[in-house]
Formats: C-alpha cells, sequence, structure tokens
C-alpha cells in the first residue's frame, strides 16, 4: 500500500511540545522544526559553485536592473 506523504505546518505552545511529539511518533509521523528545516538546508547546499563574485554580481544587476 502506497502511502502519500502531505506537509502541514502546525503551531504547538512549547508547553504541548513533547506530548505532540510522542503522539507523533507513536502514529508514525516526522515532526521537523524550522531549526532542523533550516540545519538541513545548510548541509546540504554546495559547498563550491561556479561562480566569481564578478558573475554573480552580473546576474543581480541584469536581475535587478534589466541590464
Amino acid at each position: 500500500m502506497e502511502v502519500v506523504l502531505e506537509k502541514v505546518f502546525v503551531d504547538v505552545p512549547k508547553t504541548d511540545l513533547t506530548f505532540f511529539k510522542e503522539f507523533a511518533n507513536k502514529m508514525g509521523w516526522m515532526i521537523d522544526t524550522k531549526d532542523m528545516f533550516l540545519s538541513q538546508y545548510i548541509k546540504s547546499r554546495p559547498r563550491v559553485i561556479g561562480l566569481s563574485e564578478e558573475d554573480i554580481m552580473t546576474e543581480v544587476r541584469a536581475i535587478r536592473y534589466k541590464q
């Protein structure tokens, strides 16, 4: 049976977060916090990009000033 996952964002009081995490764990759900999302993004970003600072500024100028 294929399960389709849906991402939802829920605001939970900090006092209830432990309970919510336990409940989610028992249901087999995954919980990510904003800090976890940010941390995962930072870890997944490329370490070396093939652009010089001048290339980046040329792109910014082209988009910002339509040049």
